[in-house]
């Protein structure tokens, strides 16, 4: 029997097959999980050419967290494959270059990289909600926002934004049986990362600080854990950060 046997997921961000996403559907689909994937725009075609190294292709629904459009029709675009859905996996985040220059970032910049990486997660929510019921879970993708990073600039403060939303969602969706967790990762070379300007100052210091070291090549204890999360192991916890990053974040 596998860890999520008959649960029926909607997993964003699956880019490249080194996406933590993309482990997140792999590792879902050997523990007994049907996954749906979701993507936009141009990297349809990308999502759907990865979507094959899976174990099995899963389909594909459109969404672009910055279309009412795409939110609006997200419950009909998956009902079309699934008749529910008992987990999401959030993992969507975004920041023009200018907000990685904290002082001199225009507002406009630091707006897309928020209404991307923090505001989504509320809206990817709300157009999901429809489809779950108790005992659901949303998971997303977090860098630990309680501290203030080199390089990471504006995006920190998004990703600040993206906890406290968690912990609001929690608030409201609890009610409803449906829970919101964070997973807080080590540094992992994915393709958002390396948009990352200096992303290098993480690789090369996390790995001898962290006491479990860390590989920034190994996104499968992030996708493991976002699994677990997803799962019925975890029934009694929502608004919650698990930090997976070698225990990184315990040490002074």
């Amino acid at each position: 029997m596998g860890l999520l046997d008959g649960k029926r997921l909607l997993v964003t961000g699956v880019l490249t097959d080194s996406s933590i996403a993309f482990h997140v559907a792999r590792f879902a689909q050997e523990q007994g999980a049907t996954v749906v994937l979701s993507s936009f725009g141009r990297q349809m075609k990308i999502t759907q050419a990865i979507a094959r190294r899976l174990p099995s292709a899963p389909p594909l629904v459109e969404l672009d967290v910055t279309s009412t459009e795409n939110l609006a029709g997200l419950a009909d675009a998956v009902r079309e494959h699934v008749d529910g859905l008992d987990g999401v996996l959030h993992s969507i985040g975004f920041a023009p270059q200018g907000a990685f220059q904290f002082l001199t970032a225009p507002w406009e910049d630091v707006a897309t990289a928020v209404h991307i990486s923090a505001y989504s997660l509320k809206a990817l929510a709300v157009a999901t909600e429809p489809l779950m019921g108790p005992g659901s879970s949303i998971v997303g993708l977090t860098f630990d926002a309680s501290k203030a990073w080199p390089v990471y600039d504006w995006m920190g403060v998004a990703k600040a934004a993206f906890e406290s939303t968690a912990r609001y969602l929690a608030r409201d969706l609890g009610p409803k049986g449906i829970r919101v967790n964070l997973v807080a990762a080590g540094p992992i070379r994915t393709t958002a990362a390396k948009s990352i300007p200096g992303f290098q100052v993480f690789e090369e210091s996390w790995g001898s600080k962290a006491p479990l070291g860390w590989d920034v090549n190994d996104p499968e204890p992030t996708a493991r854990t976002c699994c677990g999360l997803l799962s019925d192991w975890f029934p009694a916890t929502t608004g919650e950060i698990v930090h997976v990053d070698g225990g990184f974040h315990a040490i002074g």
